[in-house]
């Protein structure tokens, strides 16, 4: 009986050891799974000022170009047109990419603008082409409440597409939703300018920003026309907060709109 006893014992003190060890373990993959992007929360947006004039850009445009192939991220390349008086003009430059990213150095406070500037979910900017700096900073925000805390999820029927954003709980509960067009990728040689020589594949190059609606916090349903996503090379949903004077602000909520 006494040995009997101290064997149950031992077994009781081993199961509730492996209890704990497996609670423990389960714990930590929670954890993981919810800095981890859900299938309508990609995990962040990255949004790149770069021009095919600029000497410094070609690392950061090939390291947007993986980046643009990955499922969890929103990739949008906006090319500018201030560098074209170096000797090449943009192909791919517009002169609403440029004012885009002046609306963000007046939000963030800058003084200039530069190239390749990386805007990670319209709340911080960084170098372009530091993927460590861009890998570090999405995954931190995904941790603290700063990536896409708002579902956004894209159907369609035959003749529209449906943009359904869901509710904000806490926080911001005033977003536009913006609809951003671009490229497919696409290769240009560049005859001339700092870059002169080089073949570079450019992905997703912006060609045009419209907002289509408001949002005030609470789950809402938009609708767009298939015809003007079918036209279009590509085309993604921003759910992007105002900040002061209208300057953009945080990005809540992000999705690619697929052609059909």
């Amino acid at each position: 009986m006494v040995m009997a006893s101290r064997r149950f014992l031992w077994l009781a003190a081993f199961a509730l050891a492996f209890s704990a060890f497996a609670g423990a373990g389960h714990a930590s993959e929670s954890e993981k799974m919810h800095a981890e992007p859900q299938a309508d929360r990609p995990l962040g947006v990255v949004e790149l000022f770069t021009s095919q004039g600029c000497s410094s850009c070609p690392p950061a445009d090939a390291f947007f170009a993986e980046l643009a192939t990955k499922d969890d991220i929103v990739a949008l390349a906006y090319h500018v047109d201030y560098w074209d008086y170096l000797g090449w003009k943009d192909t791919l430059s517009r002169k609403e990419n440029t004012e885009r990213q002046y609306d963000y150095m007046r939000a963030f406070g800058s003084r200039s603008v530069y190239t390749p500037q990386a805007v990670l979910n319209g709340r911080i900017h960084v170098n372009g082409a530091n993927r460590t700096e861009v890998d570090g900073a999405l995954a931190r925000m995904a941790r603290s409440g700063e990536g896409m805390r708002v579902a956004i999820k894209v159907s369609r029927t035959s003749d529209r597409v449906i943009i359904d954003a869901g509710d904000a709980g806490t926080g911001p509960s005033d977003a536009h939703v913006v609809i951003v067009y671009f490229e497919p990728p696409q290769t240009i040689k560049i005859a001339q300018g700092e870059n002169s020589g080089r073949k570079m594949t450019y992905w997703n190059a912006v060609t045009g920003i419209q907002t289509a609606g408001m949002w005030h916090g609470k789950a809402q349903r938009y609708e767009l026309p298939i015809s003007e996503i079918v036209k279009k090379g590509g085309c993604a949903v921003l759910l992007q907060s105002a900040g002061k004077d209208g300057m953009p602000g945080p990005i809540l909520g992000a999705a690619f709109i697929h052609k059909p």
